[in-house]
């Protein structure tokens, strides 16, 4: 019986998790959507504006993929839409012609630092409490 009671605590405790990030990327999406991005993009705009705070820092994609939780070709495709929207360049890594490096444009850290605070007042928002 105790087996099933520790067994049922955690799923119920697994469950909160998702419904607390789930509702948290929902709210995220919404403030986020008038400028254009979704939550999955302005992560990975955080993740460069902070791998690479000088404008023409680079950052290899190889190093995005276990920070973002999509799958390598979703990750992909994502950072096409970005490309093609001006907000990040990609660039063949010459040592390893197998990598890609990717960097933040100007338009894209200007529309992260427009945008990061309301993503951190969601975030404020939605865990703390």
């Amino acid at each position: 019986m105790a087996v099933n009671t520790v067994a049922t605590g955690l799923e119920e405790r697994w469950r909160d998790i998702l419904a607390v990030h789930a509702r948290t990327m929902c709210e995220i999406d919404r403030v986020l959507h008038p400028h254009g991005l979704g939550a999955s993009d302005f992560e990975v705009l955080d993740i460069l504006a902070t791998e690479s705070p000088r404008e023409g820092d680079q950052c290899r994609v190889q190093n995005l993929v276990g920070r973002v939780h999509l799958s390598q070709s979703a990750l992909s495709r994502l950072i096409g839409r970005l490309e093609k929207d001006g907000l990040v360049e990609r660039s063949m890594c010459v040592e390893d012609r197998r990598g890609v490096w990717v960097s933040l444009t100007r338009k894209g850290r200007d529309l992260h630092s427009e945008v990061l605070p309301l993503q951190r007042a969601v975030l404020a928002k939605m865990l703390d409490g």
